[in-house]
């Protein structure tokens, strides 16, 4: 029978039904089987969670259950489960009520406790576990107590003394003082240097005077600002017997204990945002408002009482960058937060692709699931290779950020920028491959991480300058490289072989080589263009900007680079078996899915035309080697089902009519 019969058969049967009893009789129907059924797991789901989360998983789920356990987290019914998420129909001024509720709940439970008052890595990995858990539930409850702990409270940590220790970091431990970061400002956001806010210092009473001098010094979109918070970092410039001495940090109280806002203080609320609004956001100007000395957070710099301004740190560029500190662990839980909300997203969309099914490839066959379609596979499956990758790089990020040293200090500023924006991308390409449910407002809650804590293409470029001032170091010195892993430039450059077969395009030998490749070759076309352009006259920082092409394709090579080695150490930390075939799974479909979606490889000559048709061909081999491995690896994130949605589960029964009636 061709299909025009068959499909006229169907139709004439449909309309020519004998007549029934009731109109509601049962028919065979569209049903849910879990695919927990038919979707066998092949490796250990609890030990791939380890390797994920890698630290504090006991405390992560007290946490999670915590959560579960209160009404102030909006449990609600659904498909025969309990799900919880923030409603985000609630106004904004509701939002930021349950916001402040949820904080209390918490603090009433000890989850805070040591997070600003103990030392150590342990404390700060717990610290770190709690603040992704919480994000994993309301990203406006992580961004409010991140502004609180990792900013004001890092602040007060990093840029003061004993003095202010003593004084401000219990109270704001226990949220007894509420804080918020006064950085950015109308006229100046990533240009932190070029801020207009100014303060001077009165020897007569001892006092610093901040001052708003004009609109576009006014600060800007300060989490916290608008309703909560009564006191802020202010960073200002410090203008001392008519000498500015540059950015210095300042605590400023804008309201009392009773929530009204202090003298020569006037505050403005940024309003309502497409995400977000379980924080308030407002804007801040400072007019005379006098604070004592002892509120310059002097870890850096100080002034004597009678007017003499005191630093060990002579040189102004090396004393801006030391009060840029705090804004390194932003970046850290940013770029964090961005790949739990990418495994959230794929928790979802990959369970449902599990049980929906559309169209069949037979007259009378059944529905395929979307998952078996090879375009739904590489939709998703990609990036579930890049999320794992990314965990192992975030873990890593952690790691070298809790055993800082100051010899790290580079490190840790390059590659929490380059993480910070390409795990932030990466995430919101996720978020827009499915939009059902929860996942539609991740959208607008989590678009914001592409600017602030610095602007993503900003900190790219930042990334390429750190590469360059290495490579003209080491071309000055005629000494090897030994810093931000570019020791493979010591090496022969490495060779592409002119066919590439599967086996080839698997070994993890030629991923590095081809990644190390692009990286090596971008960073010398980039110093050889910029020196060309200071040749023809111009100056080396607008050479730079010139050849921003260069830079961001350099600082995508370099994230790349440092990525896949993360993924590969942990590899090689798994036992032979079937955990460890399944990394190297996700591996070469992390590195050839880089391959064939950067351009450079391309465009100069890395790889030839047919190379880069084979590896497109292997990326397709790889979803299919993948898929059956599908629901263990989302399985594996070890995020509770109530911190999913309704629609990875039982879809049917959460949009009956009787969950409508409920």
């Amino acid at each position: 029978m061709d299909r025009v019969t068959w499909r006229t058969q169907v139709l004439s049967n449909h309309l020519n039904q004998p007549s029934m009893s009731s109109p509601l009789s049962p028919n065979p129907c569209v049903g849910f089987s879990p695919p927990e059924l038919s979707e066998p797991f092949e490796f250990d789901t609890k030990e791939m969670r380890k390797l994920l989360d890698a630290h504090n998983l006991e405390d992560r789920d007290w946490l999670f259950g915590l959560m579960k356990q209160s009404k102030l987290f909006n449990p609600r019914e659904a498909g025969g489960r309990v799900f919880v998420s923030p409603d985000y129909n609630q106004s904004m001024e509701q939002q930021r009520e349950m916001t402040m509720k949820r904080i209390a709940y918490l603090l009433d439970r000890g989850v805070f406790e040591g997070w600003l008052t103990e030392k150590g890595v342990e404390a700060e990995l717990r610290k770190l576990a709690l603040h992704e858990v919480i994000g994993i539930y309301d990203h406006s409850l992580a961004v409010k107590l991140g502004v609180h702990y990792f900013l004001w409270g890092s602040a007060i940590l990093f840029f003061g003394t004993k003095r202010h220790h003593d004084k401000w970091l219990r109270d704001t431990e226990n949220y007894t003082i509420k804080g918020c970061f006064a950085m950015s400002e109308l006229g100046h956001g990533s240009n932190v240097r070029g801020i207009e806010t100014v303060t001077t210092y009165d020897s007569n009473t001892g006092e610093f005077v901040i001052n708003t001098p004009c609109e576009s010094a006014q600060k800007y979109w300060i989490g916290g600002a608008a309703n909560h918070a009564t006191h802020t970092i202010v960073f200002s410039q410090l203008n001392i017997s008519g000498k500015n001495q540059g950015v210095h940090a300042f605590i400023a109280q804008i309201r009392d204990a009773n929530g009204n806002i202090c003298p020569n203080i006037r505050i403005a609320d940024c309003g309502h945002k497409i995400g977000l609004n379980g924080v308030d956001n407002g804007r801040i100007w400072f007019d005379n408002v006098r604070i004592p000395r002892e509120n310059l957070l002097n870890s850096v710099a100080d002034v004597s009482p009678d007017g003499q301004y005191l630093s060990a740190i002579k040189d102004p560029d090396q004393r801006f960058a030391a009060f840029l500190a705090p804004l390194t662990s932003g970046r850290v839980t940013i770029a964090v937060g961005a790949i739990y909300s990418s495994q959230i997203s794929l928790a979802i969309a990959i369970r449902y692709s599990l049980t929906r099914r559309a169209f069949s490839v037979t007259p009378k066959g059944p529905e395929v699931l979307l998952l078996d379609y090879p375009s739904h596979q590489q939709r998703l499956l990609p990036l579930l290779a890049k999320t794992y990758a990314m965990s192992f790089a975030a873990n890593h990020l952690k790691m070298i950020y809790v055993k800082r040293t100051p010899e790290l200090s580079k490190t840790i500023h390059v590659v929490s920028s380059a993480f910070k924006a390409t795990l932030t991308w990466h995430n919101m390409r996720t978020l827009q491959e499915k939009t059902e449910n929860r996942i539609g407002p991740l959208k607008g809650e989590y678009d914001v991480q592409s600017t602030f804590e610095g602007d993503n293409n900003v900190l790219m470029q930042q990334v390429s300058k750190a590469l360059l001032a290495e490579y003209i170091a080491a071309q000055k010195r005629s000494k090897p490289f030994k810093a931000l892993g570019l020791e493979h430039m010591n090496k022969p450059c490495p060779v592409i072989p002119s066919r590439l077969t599967s086996s080839t395009l698997q070994s993890s030998q030629f991923q590095m080589d081809a990644f190390c490749l692009r990286e090596r070759d971008l960073l010398n076309r980039f110093a050889m263009e910029v020196s060309e352009r200071q040749k023809q006259g111009e100056s080396k920082e607008y050479s730079v900007i010139l050849s921003y092409q260069l830079a961001q394709d350099l600082g995508r090579a370099f994230s790349d680079r440092t990525i896949l080695q993360t993924l590969l150490d942990a590899e090689a930390g798994v036992p032979s078996g079937s955990l460890k075939n399944v990394l190297a799974m996700l591996r070469s479909m992390y590195a050839l899915i880089c391959l064939e979606e950067d351009l450079a490889f391309l465009r100069f000559g890395y790889l030839s035309t047919d190379n880069v048709a084979a590896v497109r061909k292997e990326v397709s081999r790889l979803c299919g080697e993948l898929r059956p491995h599908a629901l263990a690896l989302v399985s594996s994130f070890g995020i509770p089902d109530a911190f999913l949605s309704p629609i990875a589960f039982n879809w049917i029964d959460a949009n009956s009519w009787s969950s409508v009636q409920h």
